[in-house]
């Protein structure tokens, strides 16, 4: 054994560091996305629900007929006292924030414009963290990260943003 492939006493940690990025960095970029997709999609969606009573039925004539899902009572009175979002009324506040906490979401757990929805729902963030709850950054800074990730790097191979792709690319 000569002394260039002699391993140095004291080199058997940095090859243990250099073998655990190695397989740190053999986690596919797909796995991470669809968590990121899913943890940020559920942050926003139950959030969403909060300012909803569920859907609008009624029945007329004997059939059902299913509508849009109304605002809670406290949704109006939540965005004009403690949210003061500004300038919108608390009303349409409310609704855009009850139809953005849905839409996106969704859109981000099918991995469907993926990257305009985490932008979208990167805005939502930086006007709750700049005008109703300052004091939020640790929580807001996370959210802002998977955003981030999913705007700059996309949704992963498991998104219907992907399949989309391969389509316009094969044709």
């Amino acid at each position: 054994m000569n002394d260039s492939t002699r391993l140095a006493p004291a080199a058997w940690p940095i090859r243990l560091v250099l073998h655990g990025i190695d397989l740190c960095q053999r986690i596919p970029y797909s796995l991470v996305a669809l968590l990121g997709r899913f943890a940020i999609a559920a942050v926003f969606w139950k959030s969403g629900q909060t300012k909803i009573e569920g859907l609008a039925i009624d029945i007329v004539a004997g059939s059902v007929e299913l509508g849009w899902p109304k605002l809670s009572s406290s949704a109006i009175p939540l965005f004009a006292e403690e949210y003061r979002v500004p300038l919108l009324p608390p009303e349409l506040a409310a609704y855009a924030a009850a139809f953005a906490e849905h839409l996106f979401p969704v859109l981000i757990l099918l991995g469907l414009a993926t990257r305009f929805s985490a932008l979208a729902l990167l805005g939502m963030t930086l006007v709750i963290q700049l005008f109703v709850y300052p004091d939020a950054y640790p929580t807001h800074g996370i959210w802002a990260a998977v955003l981030l990730l999913l705007v700059s790097r996309g949704p992963g191979a498991i998104a219907l943003d992907r399949l989309i792709a391969r389509h316009y690319r094969a044709a």
